[in-house]
């Protein structure tokens, strides 16, 4: 009798018995015919045929030396749905529908309850190159690309059986040729080694460093030799200027610390023009397409409204050295320009009766403020939309079943939230949107949205803090397991903005002088004053009269609250945001 501690141990003891078996002419059991293929996912529109540009959807990218292909189907190798719940079940595929002269780079990975939408890049050599009065091409350089000298079996149930069936999983390492890097790993379901030329790896100038992103599977065993993590990878170079290209493969290992070089690589844009990107017409057509609804709670009484609606009805700068504010122009022309946030300036509501009539915004004015940079070296676009309220309301903290209003705290002027529409350059399909959350957020992959017409998704924004949330519902930011913390309560109402429509371009800085900043976008200061809350009063109120068991993770709690709780510091503009150039959190 087999005794598993794990599906690990269970495999690898059912594969002896399968060879066992086979031994003595019985029918072995192949576990690829009773696994299930994750089904294709598409949006529930057609994408339509974008105005015509350089090289944006255009299914391929140059980066340079090289050029990319992004290939979305796939042929199954393996699976363990037989051994494990679909849930925590991996499947990996083979890219299939090669275009000729392409070349695999590596084999993808994904969980199998999830739609197959993932994608691999495969590359061939630019045969018409780049001046050579460029730094990117040069006569003395090696081929961009060769076929590895080896492949080093890395991984399999039974790698260490004199007999190897034919039901298992072997992973396969590319070993490079001197001044190459590989940039994914080959899966089979035979013991036999891989052909040499079933792929390639990239000179290594062509190739920049990954990481990883996302853990898809850890396989435990009680035996070290069994256990194993398969990641997904993203480039360490990213951002708004990252050179960084995710090949979409991922990495395999079985002895690996945080501290180690990943052992492959992903590729590197080497071409500074970007020809993928989309102009300006395409943009808008993107947008377009693609805008969100955005839905605020049918309770919000802090509503946005557009930056001049704000300005034009009592809005006042104020500098340290002076005690009275002054009006705001309509464009900002009068607001300090660049530099950093020094302090020197805020904004303030007015104090006489139109105080409260400015906190509740103007829906009617309000409108989505667009910036659109590159993202993973070119081969996606970030469209980021910036939504204004002029007033951020107070939190409501929820303790068990109870909702605890608060007074005061998380009340601030001049609320900048945001969320971002990511675009495959290769087809121009929406891939993902980035939820911004106070002082997180999450990626959600395109299936994961809610649609309200056609392609373009809802986002909720939450009851007076404004974060943005896929689907309706209370979130808490705190502790969901203890039942305590903020509460974020989403809904569908008729509060709401299209942007598709109702948005304005501000930057794109890749297009150069074909946008124009509004010039209260180079306001690099605080857009509320510095307020401190008597928080300290309210919070001990509310810890003390907890019952004890809960205070001691209440007060833990609280230490993790955003400054902007307890009202430390005014929130700065979109540039001061470190998204801005830089990479939403993943």
């Amino acid at each position: 009798m087999v005794v598993a501690t794990s599906y690990i141990d269970w495999f690898s003891a059912m594969s002896g018995i399968i060879t066992h078996l086979q031994g003595r002419h019985t029918l072995a059991i192949k576990y690829t015919e009773i696994s299930q293929i994750s089904q294709t996912f598409t949006l529930p529109a057609p994408i339509p045929q974008w105005p015509p540009g350089q090289g944006f959807a255009s299914g391929l990218v140059n980066l340079g030396e090289i050029e990319v292909f992004k290939v979305t189907r796939f042929e199954f190798i393996w699976s363990n749905n037989a051994i494990l719940d679909t849930k925590k079940a991996v499947t990996f595929y083979k890219p299939v529908g090669i275009p000729d002269s392409f070349h695999i780079l590596g084999h993808y990975c994904q969980p199998s309850d999830k739609p197959l939408r993932g994608f691999v890049l495969v590359t061939r050599e630019v045969k018409t190159c780049l001046p050579e009065t460029t730094d990117i091409y040069k006569h003395d350089k090696l081929p961009p690309l060769r076929n590895p000298l080896d492949f080093k079996l890395v991984w399999s149930p039974n790698a260490e059986s004199q007999e190897m069936s034919s039901g298992c999983s072997y992973f396969w390492l590319p070993q490079p040729p001197e001044g190459y890097k590989a940039c994914g790993y080959l899966v089979t379901n035979k013991p036999d080694k891989p052909e040499l030329d079933g792929m390639c790896c990239v000179r290594a100038d062509l190739t920049d460093k990954c990481e990883p992103y996302r853990l898809i599977l850890a396989a435990d065993s009680r035996i070290p030799e069994f256990s194993f993590q398969v990641w997904s990878l993203r480039p360490c170079d990213r951002g708004m200027l990252g050179k960084g290209v995710s090949v979409g493969t991922f990495f395999f290992t079985s002895s690996w610390n945080m501290g180690k070089e990943v052992p492959i690589a992903c590729l590197k844009n080497l071409n500074a023009v970007l020809p993928a990107m989309p102009n300006l017409q395409q943009i808008h057509a993107l947008i377009n397409h693609y805008g969100p609804t955005v839905f605020f709670h049918p309770e919000e009484v802090y509503l946005p409204s557009s930056v001049p609606w704000f300005f034009n009805n009592g809005a006042l700068l104020y500098r340290k050295d002076m005690s009275k504010g002054e009006g705001i122009d309509e464009t900002g022309s009068n607001l300090p320009g660049g530099g950093t946030n020094d302090g020197k300036f805020w904004i303030d509501l007015p104090s006489d009766d139109q105080r409260d009539f400015l906190k509740h915004g103007d829906l009617k004015s309000a409108r989505l403020y667009v910036h659109v940079k590159p993202a993973l070296g070119g081969t996606f676009t970030d469209i980021a939309m910036w939504v204004f309220c002029p007033f951020n309301g107070p939190a409501t903290l929820k303790v068990g079943i109870k909702n605890i209003p608060l007074s005061k705290i998380g009340e601030h002027v001049g609320d900048w939230e945001h969320f971002t529409l990511r675009i495959c350059n290769f087809t121009g399909e929406l891939y993902s949107i980035y939820f911004s959350q106070h002082s997180g957020g999450e990626w959600l992959d395109a299936y994961d949205l809610d649609y309200i017409d056609g392609n373009k998704c809802i986002v909720y924004s939450s009851k007076s803090g404004h974060a943005s949330y896929p689907h309706p519902g209370t979130y808490i930011q705190g502790s969901s397991k203890l039942g305590l913390g903020i509460r974020n309560d989403a809904a569908c109402s008729n509060l709401y903005v299209d942007s598709s429509i109702h948005y304005e371009l501000v930057a794109a800085e890749y297009l150069e002088n074909a946008v124009t900043e509004p010039q209260w976008l180079q306001y690099m200061r605080e857009w509320g004053p510095k307020i401190v809350y008597d928080s300290k009063t309210e919070l001990d109120r509310i810890i003390n009269a907890l019952p004890r068991m809960l205070q001691y993770s209440m007060k833990n709690l609280f230490n993790k609250f955003p400054v902007e709780l307890y009202g430390e510091e005014g929130p700065t503009g979109p540039k001061e945001k470190n998204n801005w150039r830089g990479d939403e959190r993943w």
